[in-house]
């Protein structure tokens, strides 16, 4: 359980040194009067803190504003080099690495196949990643952490327990056998979390407050961003939106029961579909159905357009609830998009409420290179985070941001 900091004077200097990186994290390039008006602190406060994050290398002066009169604004920005973080993708079949600067500017991505859904998957996953930090120890002592993304719930990042029914994965403790093994911060959350804090980060959502992101391919998953922060429920569960039944006694979903929208409408319900139908052999996959669909095969240009109208539906519902100022669609699933968001839009536009049927929808292209930048931002984050609670590991992210720089190291 965290628990609450002591010490007044201190707590208030870690929370306007956390909100201060927070901002230029968030916003890029800034001057000290813009932090100062932003985030109501005084002009002197503000230039004591950010005095000392620029002799501890974090920040630096990086720009001059455009004079509009007088002296120019002196901009200030992350050190990128200060630190790196590893992001991970889990897939089922493979896993997306990504290694990214503080500043979240990509250093190397890399896949690799692996097999979550093996009795001994744990195992094979800290031997993978125990050779992949190592890989990297030529960039000095500076890796922050490792960011994992795994299609489940998550209990809390730093608790890093995973249930992941589509692999096979029940109470699996994962960061904390990981933290043990590769003695490194280890911060977990589900995928689509990870995605979403990308998008607040560095994606649409810096300029979004309340956004929801929702992903098609293998599974249906969600994202909800809401003022600016990521919303995980209680017990980490919030987003599991691909398991709302929309059908009485339909197909039966990973989860166990029937009618859910992820045994309706993801890459799998597709392919379930289309071999049903016989219009796919065995060992054909969702490709091979994209193709039929591309060359105008008409059963399977229906399949997507009742999948696009179920995910509609869906979606038009979590509108009516969030009222989100933007909706994101991404994940594998949108490779086939151009025939799923006819029927889409129609039935989201039918179902949602008449005030907030003017919500943009934009489709982000799958790339995994991305969601693993997610991954990675869970551990950036921890270094902007307000620390008014002691978590662990992200204390321990914070403590490696600044301790090796403090002393001396590079």
């Amino acid at each position: 359980m965290a628990r609450l900091r002591n010490g007044s004077g201190s707590l208030i200097r870690d929370l306007n040194r956390a909100a201060i990186l927070s901002l230029i994290g968030q916003r890029g390039a800034i001057a000290r009067v813009e932090i100062a008006q932003e985030l109501a602190l005084s002009p002197a406060t503000v230039t004591v803190l950010t005095r000392d994050l620029m002799q501890e290398g974090v920040v630096r002066e990086v720009a001059a504003a455009p004079s509009r009169g007088g002296r120019p604004a002196v901009l200030l920005g992350l050190v990128g080099d200060a630190a790196h973080a590893l992001g991970v993708k889990i897939a089922a079949d493979r896993l997306a690495v990504v290694r990214v600067k503080l500043d979240g500017e990509p250093l190397s991505f890399a896949e690799r196949p692996f097999d979550a859904t093996a009795p001994d998957a744990l195992e094979r996953l800290g031997d993978e990643l125990a050779t992949i930090v190592s890989a990297g120890d030529g960039l000095g002592p500076r890796l922050l952490g490792v960011g994992l993304g795994v299609p489940g719930i998550v209990d809390t990042p730093g608790g890093g327990t995973v249930e992941s029914p589509v692999l096979g994965w029940r109470a699996l403790p994962l960061g904390a056998r990981l933290q043990q093994q590769l003695q490194l911060p280890i911060l977990v959350d589900n995928d689509v979390n990870t995605l979403a804090v990308a998008e607040r980060l560095y994606g649409r959502g810096r300029i979004v407050e309340d956004f929801i992101t929702v992903t098609i391919g293998r599974g249906v998953g969600l994202g909800i961003v809401i003022g600016g922060e990521l919303y995980r429920g209680s017990r980490g569960g919030a987003g599991e939106f691909g398991h709302v039944r929309m059908v009485e006694d339909g197909p039966r979903c990973h989860c166990g029961k029937r009618g859910c929208l992820e045994a309706l409408a993801s890459d799998e319900a597709l392919v379930r579909e289309a071999r049903d139908a016989g219009l796919l052999e065995p060992g054909a996959g969702i490709g091979a159905l994209r193709a039929l669909a591309d060359n105008g095969d008409e059963a399977a240009l229906a399949l997507y357009e009742r999948a696009g109208s179920v995910l509609g539906r869906a979606v038009a519902g979590l509108v009516n609830v969030l009222s989100p100022g933007l909706v994101l669609v991404s994940g594998e699933g949108t490779q086939g998009w151009h025939h799923l968001c006819a029927s889409f839009d129609a039935a989201l536009r039918e179902d949602l409420f008449e005030p907030l049927r003017d919500v943009p929808v934009e489709v982000d292209p799958w790339d995994d290179a991305k969601w693993a930048r997610g991954a990675a931002a869970l551990v950036l984050r921890a270094t902007f985070a307000v620390p008014l609670y002691e978590r662990q590991p992200e204390d321990a992210v914070r403590a490696r941001l600044v301790g090796p720089l403090r002393a001396g190291a590079v």
